[in-house]
């Protein structure tokens, strides 16, 4: 059994078609098949159905598509793992941030970060939190500072901060005086929200639909200073987390009633190889920045 006919049959199995991946890997067809026709002479089993009409693979093809899935997975984290044995290799890590994360805590993280690990390089993008989620699972981002849901199967995680969310109004809104105010005292309200792949607006519509609350969301961003210039202007309210709130004195906020509040933490696919500069970072915000 060689890799290329593991590789083979894991592309054939994505694109279900010898012809596409032949095509796509730049080789020619009579290659893809008979390495897929020898890889099922020394296991023994059909792993296509070639009766079908469509491509489909055999029962035991799925199950084998699973190891050879894993045995891919493991061939490439053990390159990646003595790739950063090298000498001339440059230890970097991709990690994925959320908009909040990024206006409440991160560039704290970033600056102390850098200071200390000047020979790491680290690339950032801005997703929402169920994107960050995905690309974690997908093994495109080796760390991810977000909003943590309480499911999160495959990944660890640690907890960063906890923080209260506020209700937020323009300084003239009726409920700009309140020290507490309830949800239903907010049904009759605009709403402005995070985009539709976060965790927090999933969060606040969680919470409206438990006390019966169809919120009108007049409009929706990813930019946490959007959002407030939005709320500024009177266009309608926003639930933000405290640390947020209190650098825009521009704005009135006030607890909830019932309050509910979102876990900031990092996390990462724990089955996949971890980079030296990325377990850097996770130690880095274990020593410097968790809360227990």
């Amino acid at each position: 059994m060689q890799l290329r006919q593991l590789e083979y049959f894991q592309m054939v199995s994505k694109m279900k078609s010898m012809k596409k991946t032949a095509a796509f890997l730049n080789v020619s067809q009579p290659s893809i098949s008979v390495a897929i026709k020898k890889l099922e002479e020394e296991l023994g089993v059909s792993l296509i159905n070639r009766n079908s009409k469509k491509f489909q693979l055999t029962k035991e093809g799925s199950v084998f598509l699973k190891r050879a899935n894993e045995i891919l997975d493991h061939v490439q984290y053990s390159m990646e793992e003595m790739n950063d044995y090298r000498l001339d290799h440059i230890a970097t890590v991709k990690i994925g941030i959320t908009p909040i994360v990024g206006a409440i805590i991160f560039p704290e993280i970033f600056e102390k970060f850098h200071t200390k690990y000047p020979h790491f390089k680290a690339t950032f993008i801005e997703e929402g939190s169920l994107v960050i989620q995905e690309l974690l699972e997908k093994g495109d981002i080796d760390l991810g500072m977000l909003i943590l849901p309480s499911n999160l199967v495959g990944l660890e995680k640690v907890t960063i901060t906890i923080e209260p969310i506020h209700v937020c109004f323009s300084n003239h809104h009726p409920l700009s005086r309140c020290s507490t105010v309830s949800f239903d005292q907010l049904k009759n309200y605009p709403f402005i929200l995070f985009k539709e792949d976060t965790y927090s607006r999933q969060m606040v519509l969680a919470e409206c639909e438990k006390y019966q609350i169809i919120p009108e969301v007049v409009f929706s961003s990813r930019q946490v200073e959007t959002i407030i210039g939005l709320v500024e202007a009177g266009a309608g309210i926003s639930l933000l987390p405290e640390r947020i709130v209190r650098k825009h004195s521009n704005i009135s906020s006030c607890r909830l009633a019932n309050p509910i509040s979102i876990e900031i933490g990092l996390a990462w696919n724990k089955n996949r190889y971890l980079s030296k500069a990325g377990k850097a970072f996770v130690d880095f915000v274990l020593q410097n920045f968790h809360t227990t």
